[in-house]
């Protein structure tokens, strides 16, 4: 049985295998074929039969309580997003037939708004697909143009893991993100075609999609080694677009009176030349 048929099995697995013995409090006696916590040492901690775990971790079980969940939520020291996502996985009401997915459309007053920004901005799409972006955004990260993808950017462009002194935790916080805005509708047909693609491509996808981990997108602090004015910390908002499912105006801005807000205004206001996405390949990529 496959990920895609038995997804809670599979989520189940990933995250029992992140839980050492030392965390859940048993003793390690050493001679374990995989990392983490054995299947019997689960249902034991979360007190169900090691038979009905097994069941559950195989597909046969499709639909334990939310007793039982909570349980092994305990064990596998699942937070809120997890267990949220836990949740979505055990749900027995028929899936409705899928649609033709609709493209993803920028209402023309969000965009208006976003131009109007000072700062630089952008709207994403479901699946971080570059749906829109103002001038400061592209001069920021040339890779914020229309059409652009920033999970393939991230994994597949080497410029881009320059621009981000931090990216390795920028694409696990990426992966934990799709997670939990997917949920169970994997089936969806440009999900589907971008985790194969990026699953093909970059070995750290395969690794990080593996964990199974899921956090809520947020606000935060982004750093940035930009090529024309140096290193900067800037403050990320995602903010949800009214009546446009799933999409998001992303708003980055400095703390005010700050060195990186003197460096975004050098930004906005000189003749920079600003390179395209195209100039920066040149430079070299491959997969990270």
């Amino acid at each position: 049985m496959s990920e895609k048929t038995n997804a809670l099995g599979a989520y189940l697995r990933a995250r029992r295998e992140l839980v050492t013995p030392e965390q859940a409090g048993i003793p390690d006696i050493g001679g374990r074929r995989v990392p983490g916590l054995r299947r019997e040492e689960v249902a034991m901690l979360a007190g169900i039969s090691a038979d009905y775990y097994l069941r559950l971790e195989r597909g046969r079980d499709r639909n334990p309580s939310v007793q039982v969940l909570e349980s092994i939520a305990r064990v596998l020291r699942l937070d809120d997003d997890h267990f949220a996502h836990l949740l979505t996985l055990v749900s027995d009401a028929p899936r409705r037939r899928r649609r033709r997915p609709r493209r993803e459309s920028v209402p023309p007053g969000v965009r208006q708004l976003m131009d109007s920004l000072v700062q630089p901005a952008f709207i994403e799409g479901r699946y971080f697909d570059i749906l829109a972006s103002n001038t400061l955004a592209r001069a920021l990260d040339p890779r914020l143009a229309v059409g652009g993808n920033q999970l393939r950017d991230m994994f597949l462009d080497a410029g881009q893991q320059r621009l981000y002194p931090e990216w390795e935790n920028a694409t696990e916080c990426l992966i934990a993100n799709l997670r939990q805005s997917v949920g169970n509708d994997t089936d969806d047909p440009r999900f589907a075609e971008l985790v194969g693609e990026l699953s093909l491509a970059s070995p750290r996808f395969r690794r990080l999609w593996a964990r199974h981990e899921v956090r809520g997108q947020s606000g935060g602090t982004i750093r940035l080694d930009h090529p024309q004015i140096g290193e900067l910390t800037l403050n990320r908002e995602r903010l949800s677009v009214g009546g446009a499912e799933n999409l998001k105006l992303v708003i980055y801005h400095p703390d005010p009176g700050s060195g990186d807000a003197d460096k975004l205004a050098l930004l906005a206001s000189a003749d920079l030349p600003v390179r395209t996405p195209e100039k920066i390949n040149a430079l070299g990529s491959g997969d990270l």
